[in-house]
């Protein structure tokens, strides 16, 4: 099985499977309720399929970490995936706030956070999250990626999902583009979560809100929604300023 075929594969699986975690922890610990908790519409998040193969290749390197204690070694692999996990965590948020002003996450309430992109506790848990995954995961994925090699005619799922997100990535870059004239001209960085929110809330929008996946945006509505939104709080707070000044 070629490189290129065992990258994608594991990019797939962690998109997917990543997305699906967030979903349920969205419903049942944060949020409380159902919600589609990536940038993109369908149900996969990048950051995972990327996270997914930076902790592969860490774990298959695991031989190179020869101290003479087995319990320093896994430290230093459990140290080495947090610092790459960050590091991953932080350029997708500077990506996107750089380029299209939009914050996907924000840490800026937790303490020794870096532009509210990262934090220790988050990074943290990717450590954690990276020991979960090399004791009860990357066992699963070896055997998976031996699985791929004898069914190689599992690629063309593998090539449709890639078909999907490639269409799915140009149509919520557009919605990206969009949402960055309208937060460059108001000089406002815009929180996608309250997008998300505000847009199931905005009955009379021309967007499509019977459900989350594979939703297409046009430029004209995700404005003309931004814009309304945006007068509509300005004169909540004006009401609420002339309501002190009595």
């Amino acid at each position: 099985m070629s490189f290129i075929l065992l990258l994608a594969f594991l990019f797939f699986m962690g998109s997917l499977t990543g997305w699906v975690i967030e979903l349920f922890y969205r419903r049942f610990v944060s949020q409380h309720k159902w919600v589609n908790p990536g940038f993109l519409s369908g149900p996969y998040l990048p950051v995972y399929g990327f996270g997914l193969v930076c902790l592969y290749l860490i774990a298959s390197q695991e031989k190179r970490f020869d101290f003479g204690n087995p319990v320093l070694e896994k430290l230093m692999l459990f140290l080495l995936m947090m610092v790459v996990m960050t590091v991953v965590e932080y350029i997708g948020g500077w990506f996107l706030l750089k380029y299209f002003r939009l914050r996907l996450w924000d840490y800026t309430d937790q303490w020794g956070n870096i532009q509210g992109l990262i934090c220790p506790l988050y990074s943290f848990m990717w450590s954690v999250l990276g020991a979960i995954y090399y004791f009860l995961i990357h066992p699963h994925i070896l055997a998976a990626l031996e699985w791929l090699s004898n069914n190689l005619a599992f690629s063309f799922f593998i090539g449709f999902f890639y078909g999907v997100f490639v269409l799915d990535l140009a149509h919520t870059t557009k919605f990206a583009l969009a949402v960055k004239k309208f937060a460059k001209q108001k000089q406002l960085v815009m929180h996608y979560e309250e997008i998300k929110e505000r847009i199931g809330q905005y009955k009379e929008s021309q967007l499509i809100r019977a459900g989350f996946i594979f939703r297409m945006w046009m430029d004209k509505p995700v404005l003309r929604f931004l814009k309304e939104t945006y007068e509509t709080t300005m004169d909540k707070i004006s009401d609420l300023a002339e309501e002190i000044k009595k």
